[in-house]
């Protein structure tokens, strides 16, 4: 391997030899690299997201509306679920986000006791135009990749997510 292509994770697998050679670090290998351009990632996707005036956390709220389609409505449950979050934490976006104008929730029609969290159109102009700049950022990152060598990685990928999340055939 030439020195110019050599990175932070090199080093740390080249110290682990030197104290344990008895170690396989193949697989420190990849996710030393995975866990590090996820962080780079999330940094560039805070910066991306930053003129909007919304975090990743934010982001991810407004796009999962987004993405279920007219009209942009979700239960709290429903997009807790979707991103993982705990009833509190999304309760505190849901909150910020209410106050910023860019959704409302309002009194499930079907379900009495439930509330429904619907994009404002200010929230759905807002989303439209952050999910293009953080898609551009990542379209860059990905420029070091020609299309093949990225469909191979996503490829890649999706065996190895599907392998630690325990789903393989």
């Amino acid at each position: 391997m030439s020195a110019q292509h050599r990175d932070d994770v090199d080093a740390i697998i080249d110290q682990w030899a030197a104290v344990r050679p008895d170690l396989d670090t193949a697989a420190m290998e990849v996710f030393g690299r995975i866990f590090r351009l996820s962080r780079a990632m999330g940094d560039r996707m805070e910066q991306a997201y930053e003129p909007y005036g919304i975090s990743r956390g934010e982001f991810d709220v407004l796009a999962t509306l987004r993405r279920a389609g007219d009209p942009c409505t979700l239960s709290p449950r429903r997009l807790s679920q979707t991103l993982m979050l705990t009833t509190g934490g999304m309760t505190g976006r849901l909150d910020k986000l209410e106050r910023a104008g860019l959704l409302r929730r309002s009194p499930d029609p079907h379900d009495r006791r439930g509330l429904q969290v619907t994009l404002t159109e200010e929230g759905l102009r807002l989303i439209d135009e952050a999910v293009g700049a953080g898609l551009a950022e990542q379209t860059a990152a990905l420029s070091a990749l020609d299309d093949e060598q990225a469909g191979q990685l996503a490829g890649l990928l999706r065996e190895l997510l599907a392998g630690a999340a325990g789903n393989r055939p």
